[in-house]
């Protein structure tokens, strides 16, 4: 029916042919001499050339219309709906906004298409349905909570833009399923936007427990990509590290290094590497000349040529550094120890299992170079501290250090010219105590592992003036009321003081489990504090400082382009930002710089989809009867055409009247 309806466009030849051989008269002319001939009728007729033309076009765009307008109510358009039972619904959009949704697809990022895609689902939402916005990018993030504003929806979906993040779908959808919970509608269901490439695609089909459908399964297109995971620098050598899902992806491409935006090393990576369709990982070294190691520019990786994503063909340099760890400084290792071996700390610290590595030394270090490895130190009873030892602990502290400091009869009988600054500005005493136990009411900071210090015995304790005492934050008090451990903060850091020593010779303290509680604790924090050089993309910074203020990467992910200002969200004394963008960061912190590196997730190079429910990529789900009702626009425009061409036919026969001579003679 619908060819047959369009058959009716074939009628455009009528105007064609009536124009054709439409006859007009012959052209009169004026002759003197023929008033002396008999009148006779005039036989000279001659075919018409094609004229009119304006009305030409105007009869033959008639008839496409009249074709068009008997075909349209036969036509199915491909923009997506909600299929409907006829009451109200409530629908979770949820847009992938990851990394391997910048693969480009007819000119078009798949990001694109799918936010086009959830737009056509918006035009088709009805006063009483009820919409939110969930981002599918690690980690997943709720753009708009559930509304019956659907122009508020839209503003929503043409806000979100493209990321560099990971493809978390069972988070999004478990945050979908959450807020749909809380709809009162009978009708609720997820649409998801994604290309389901998540880097589990061995993984089980994916679970869901409310109604899902994907909406464009076409998204899910396979494409040749190579992502530069990893960029360090180790003296002279630059060690990448590259990942395509094919490794014809790296065919005719090179990884260079870039100073100041000159070539300075390059590397093709090894023979044969760049053959067959199977996954390619490679770790290449690059050699850097004396001068090129010397040069002050950031360094920069690059992998020349062009894949499906752009964004993960750089990578910033970083130079090899420590992940954070603890030092140890354990003045009483000559005291015999219950359990044999090394001092208590460590072996409570290699028992916790912490992650963090711990380092034992002689001595505090005298220089500030000596501490920068660290992120914690613990001093268990130091004899005071040298001034280099003060000025390399003050320096620790400044840049964000944490310090747990144990005082004992040695911190309270330091020698001359040693104190113990910038932890605390007065001495301390040491004395016998009769009280055993700390106060139950002020046992939160161990939990319930505080109700082992309720009969904690020691030979002494430690005392600090008043003035120390009222700058510090007591966390938990012996029974009597004076301070077992206390915290404050010193610069970007914090020091930790419990005036006990960590020996057992001294207390069972470090017998109960409480120590262990303190100990882990410690470890916790100065894991949160610690400043890796370089993060997976999506994994959330802390920023401990006053006044904090950074840049990220431009689009591009080029680190030599400095991106716009960053907005952080301040969390107590600390600043917190989820980066979305691989590339180089610049934060400001307190008036110090410092520069820190996002890298791509390497399982967003595998385009593979992830298996879902077949009943989730069923059309039916949601598309309806997606029909787009034109007729009455054609309608119209027949309907105009009609009038132009009566009003041009009036025109030509008048213009034509006029042009007739007055008087004619044959």
């Amino acid at each position: 029916m619908t060819i047959l309806a369009l058959a009716i466009g074939l009628l455009v030849a009528a105007p064609y042919l009536a124009h054709r051989l439409r006859r007009r008269q012959a052209d009169e002319r004026a002759f003197p001499p023929a008033h002396l001939v008999p009148a006779a009728l005039p036989k000279a007729r001659r075919r018409s050339a094609l004229e009119d033309k304006a009305l030409f076009s105007v009869r033959t765009a008639a008839v496409i219309a009249l074709a068009l307008l008997g075909a349209t109510p036969l036509v199915r358009c491909s923009r997506l709906s909600l299929a409907r039972g006829g009451a109200s619904v409530a629908i979770v959009l949820v847009l992938d906004d990851s990394m391997s949704m910048r693969a480009k697809d007819s000119g078009r990022s798949r990001f694109e298409r799918a936010r086009e895609g959830a737009r056509e689902i918006l035009a088709s939402a009805r006063e009483g349905d009820a919409v939110a916005v969930v981002m599918a990018g690690t980690p997943p993030r709720i753009a708009l909570a559930p509304t019956s504003d659907i122009d508020a929806a839209k503003s929503a979906v043409d806000a979100a833009v493209e990321s560099d993040r990971a493809t978390d779908l069972d988070g999004a959808i478990a945050m979908a399923e959450g807020l749909l919970q809380k709809q009162p509608h009978v009708d609720k269901r997820a649409i998801i936007f994604s290309d389901r490439a998540d880097g589990r695609v061995d993984a089980p089909v994916l679970a869901t427990g409310i109604r899902v459908w994907f909406a464009m399964p076409d998204l899910a297109k396979d494409a040749a990509d190579c992502a530069l995971v990893e960029a360090t620098r180790v003296g002279a050598l630059v060690r990448t590290r590259v990942q395509c899902n094919h490794a014809s992806a790296f065919s005719g491409r090179e990884i260079v290094i870039m100073a100041g935006g000159k070539k300075i090393a390059s590397s093709l990576g090894p023979p044969g590497s760049s053959a067959g369709d199977a996954p390619l990982a490679m770790e290449p070294t690059l050699q850097l000349t004396p001068e090129a190691a010397a040069d002050p520019h950031d360094l920069v990786a690059q992998l020349t040529g062009s894949d499906a994503i752009a964004s993960d063909d750089l990578a910033a340099v970083v130079t090899q550094g420590s992940p954070g760890a603890l030092a140890v400084v354990s003045y009483g290792r000559d005291e015999a120890v219950a359990t044999g071996g090394p001092p208590v700390i460590e072996q409570a610290l290699a028992a916790l299992k912490t992650g963090v590595p711990a380092t034992p030394l002689p001595v505090v270090p005298d220089r500030s170079e000596d501490l920068a490895p660290f992120a914690g130190l613990i001093v268990d009873d130091p004899p005071g501290l040298t001034p280099e030892e003060r000025r390399a602990m003050g320096t620790f502290l400044d840049n964000g250090g944490l310090v747990l400091l144990a005082l004992g009869p040695r911190a309270a009988s330091p020698p001359l010219g040693a104190s113990l600054l910038p932890a605390l500005t007065q001495p301390v005493r040491w004395g016998q105590t009769t009280v055993t136990g700390i106060d139950p009411k002020n046992t939160g900071f161990f939990g319930e592992s505080g109700l082992s210090l309720e009969n904690v015995e020691a030979r002494g304790r430690t005392t600090l003036a008043d003035d120390d005492q009222k700058a510090f934050d007591v966390r938990a008090t012996w029974k009597d009321g004076a301070p077992l451990l206390l915290k404050r903060a010193v610069g970007r850091g914090e020091v930790w003081v419990v005036t006990l020593p960590l020996s057992a010779d001294e207390s069972d303290f470090p017998l109960r489990p409480a120590f262990l509680t303190l100990l882990d604790a410690f470890a916790a924090e100065t894991i949160s504090r610690a400043s890796p050089q370089r993060t997976e993309v999506g994994l959330p910074w802390l920023l401990r400082g006053k006044k904090v203020e950074g840049k990220g990467p431009v689009a591009d992910a080029d680190p030599t382009k400095e991106g716009p200002p960053l907005t952080l969200v301040k969390d107590g004394p600390m600043s917190r930002i989820v980066p979305g963008l691989v590339g180089a960061y610049v934060f400001t912190i307190d008036g110090k710089p410092e520069r820190r590196v996002v890298a791509p997730a390497p399982r967003e190079v595998d385009f593979r989809p992830r298996k879902v429910p077949d009943a989730a990529l069923d059309a039916a789900e949601g598309n309806g009867h997606p029909k787009m009702d034109v007729s009455w626009v054609l309608a119209l425009v027949l309907l105009a055409l009609f009038a132009a061409e009566l009003g041009m036919r009036a025109f030509f026969r008048s213009r034509s009247e006029s042009n007739i001579p007055p008087v004619s003679v044959r």
